[in-house]
């Protein structure tokens, strides 16, 4: 099957960068409900490990126990082994277990007279496949809260296996873009003009990848978009390029867990036919 972009032969990623918290690729050879499916799988359903329960006890901080847990439950964790962590729903435990969560404890009191900042670095973990995400060695965490002398915290985390579907918290990207038909060929963009489109729309860093259309050349109506210019930036619990696969893999299982539904029920309407004498 042709068109004005291509042939549709069979979804093609070519990455463009990759960086440590970012990666920009190009999906090309699909439709348009497939990219945005796997950019909705990449923001709400790629599961990873985050803070889910808190148990504070002692507090003599300025911020309340809601406030600090909130917090903390935004934190992210190394997730990159979260596939050995099983979902609570699915562990046989009571309440929570080494096999379907991560401990973190905190205990930390100021006996300067100087402010004291209390961050993620001193999140102790139980399982050290699974600590709170640093950039570097340097890096010294997300600021949790601040301490003057006499304030003391101590508390207990629970992480637990999730996706940002119920939570945000669980999201491993912080953004997810991408663009198609950067020349507007398909006019799916209606843009306000005030005075000059150009100046006021300038084409975006994508548009050097496409040839600009001919403005005598006739619309043509069937037309559809295949070139998918995709852009996301994580938040560190998963590598940029593991947020794709894991959302690739995701996807097929959904369209896998259809297809063997389909079956069944084709599988149960021949054999009612059959019981019929059909």
């Amino acid at each position: 099957m042709e068109n004005a972009y291509g042939t549709l032969s069979g979804p093609n990623i070519t990455i463009r960068e990759l960086q440590k918290d970012k990666i920009s690729f190009i999906l090309s050879d699909t439709d348009l409900s497939v990219a945005n499916s796997l950019r909705r799988v990449m923001i709400a359903e790629v599961p990873t490990i985050a803070i889910d329960m808190v148990e504070i006890e002692t507090n003599t901080t300025v911020l309340a126990d809601e406030f600090i847990a909130h917090r903390l439950g935004m934190i992210p964790i190394e997730s990159t082994d979260v596939e050995r962590i099983k979902y609570t729903r699915d562990c046989t435990c009571s309440q929570y277990c080494s096999e379907c969560s991560v401990e973190l404890t905190l205990h930390v009191k100021c006996t300067d007279d100087r402010t004291r900042d209390v961050t993620s670095r001193e999140l102790i973990s139980s399982n050290p496949q699974f600590q709170p995400v640093l950039t570097d060695k340097n890096d010294s965490g997300i600021l949790i809260v601040k301490l003057r002398k006499g304030h003391e915290l101590s508390l207990k985390c629970i992480a637990k296996k999730g996706v940002a579907k119920e939570h945000a918290k669980w999201s491993p990207v912080s953004g997810v873009a991408f663009e198609y038909d950067p020349y507007n060929k398909l006019r799916h963009t209606h843009y306000w003009i005030e005075e000059d489109e150009k100046k006021e729309w300038p084409l975006s860093k994508n548009a050097a990848l496409e040839a600009p259309p001919d403005p005598n050349a006739p619309f043509d109506y069937n037309a559809k978009p295949d070139r998918f210019y995709f852009s996301s930036e994580t938040v560190g619990s998963l590598q940029p390029e593991e947020v794709v696969s894991m959302a690739m893999k995701t996807l097929l299982d959904k369209l896998a867990y259809v297809q063997m539904q389909l079956k069944e029920e084709v599988d149960m309407k021949k054999q009612d036919h059959t019981s019929w004498g059909y």
